[in-house]
């Protein structure tokens, strides 16, 4: 655990992480005007569809396109969420449309919205409430494997076994 929250390590594929390289990291978000800057240099293409993001241990939103590998995005450290996020245009504000958890390569538990909120109240971004698609992550006892769990049907999908009602994505946490 982070003094903000629990933090994630990166469980993604090491060939990921390694291909990583210093000062490669997202954008680093941490004000209105930040944030104003670098969403004017999106183009319309991007802005259709969500980009990458992760909250680093600092707190900081960071974000990069959508294809962006979420490793990369945070600089090869650990974050305490990650996903994926919109954004639209209200009122002459922008605002968040929709934001989820979905990043196989940190799989953060659901509980990391408030990490996510925070960053984002500190931009001073509209928000929803929570996550608005959830992806419940959990890795099996059994063949170790990292699942995603799909209707509260907590069964390994590659041996049977059954899957903790807790995160245990990360077994060194």
């Amino acid at each position: 655990m982070s003094a903000r929250g629990r933090s994630y390590r990166y469980v993604g594929p090491v060939e990921l992480k390694a291909a990583v390289r210093p000062g490669s990291g997202g954008c680093r978000i941490s004000s209105a005007a930040e944030f104003g800057d670098w969403i004017a240099g999106r183009s319309a293409a991007e802005l259709a569809e969500p980009f990458t993001f992760v909250v680093g241990t600092d707190g900081a939103l960071r974000l990069a396109p959508r294809r962006s590998e979420h490793v990369a995005c945070a600089g090869g450290t650990t974050v305490l969420s990650a996903g994926e996020i919109g954004f639209v245009r209200e009122a002459g504000r922008w605002a968040v449309s929709e934001i989820s958890n979905q990043s196989t390569g940190y799989c953060p538990d659901i509980g990391s919205w408030s990490e996510v909120a925070r960053a984002l109240d500190d931009v001073g971004l509209e928000r929803p409430s929570g996550f608005t698609h959830e992806v419940v992550f959990r890795r099996c006892p059994g063949c170790q494997e990292h699942n995603i769990v799909r209707e509260d049907d907590f069964v390994c999908v590659f041996c049977g076994s059954d899957l903790p009602e807790m995160w245990n994505v990360d077994p060194t946490t």
